[in-house]
């Protein structure tokens, strides 16, 4: 069951991406678009990075909305708790138990404590994810494409050979 769910997700993804190298964006634009898209989904949006996707998508139109929205389906609802536990602990690791500011009440600050810790953590997260993300897209990019001109005829010739075994 789980690697049903595995190889599922990992189709969906393969095709998200494949999608997002075929639009008639620049690698550098897909991969800006994918990486930006995983910095704000690993953030804490609270669900407004959707949002955000649109608004960006509206504001720059070199963005590619389908590498920004494949992002999504990378950092899913499964895998993003994750995201969380290794910010936290990499808060704690670089701050401390000790918060950056306190209010002066017990509970608040202890929530606050936690917040202050996943919110550091988290951004260095996020800059690295979308780091490797982006060197990751873009060479995938170029792959894909390098691949796709070098052949068209064979996938032509594919194509036509599968009709034909279609009609048989």
């Amino acid at each position: 069951m789980f690697r049903d769910r595995l190889s599922l997700y990992r189709a969906r993804v393969r095709r998200e991406l494949t999608a997002a190298f075929e639009e008639r964006h620049t690698p550098h634009e897909v991969a800006a678009s994918f990486a930006i898209g995983i910095f704000v989904t690993a953030m804490p949006t609270g669900g407004l990075g959707i949002g955000l996707f649109f608004l960006l998508a509206y504001w720059w139109s070199w963005v590619s909305k389908t590498a920004m929205f494949a992002s999504v389906v990378v950092l899913n609802p499964i895998v993003k708790p994750a995201v969380y536990v290794v910010s936290y602990q990499l808060g704690a690791a670089l701050v401390g138990s000790e918060p950056l500011f306190l209010v002066g009440r017990p509970l608040v600050d202890s929530a606050l404590t936690v917040v202050q810790l996943l919110l550091v953590g988290n951004l260095l997260v996020a800059l690295a994810l979308a780091a490797i993300g982006y060197v990751t897209v873009l060479q995938l990019t170029r792959s894909y494409r390098r691949h796709a001109t070098r052949r068209p005829e064979s996938s032509l010739s594919l194509t036509v050979s599968l009709l034909q075994w279609r009609r048989k």
